[in-house]
């Protein structure tokens, strides 16, 4: 099969116990919407 393209995507996510949370409730929002606006930039471009 020649010109036979495959990709793979590997995620991993780890925790450690005890940890703190450095945004604050009220902040998480503010962030979360700051993260999506900059990701549409992201895609208008290419």
């Amino acid at each position: 099969m020649a010109n036979t393209y495959s990709q793979i995507y590997i995620q991993v996510v780890f925790t450690v116990s005890g940890r703190i949370n450095l945004i604050k409730k009220n902040g998480k929002m503010n962030y979360i919407n700051t993260l999506q606006g900059s990701s549409k930039v992201m895609d208008k471009n290419q």
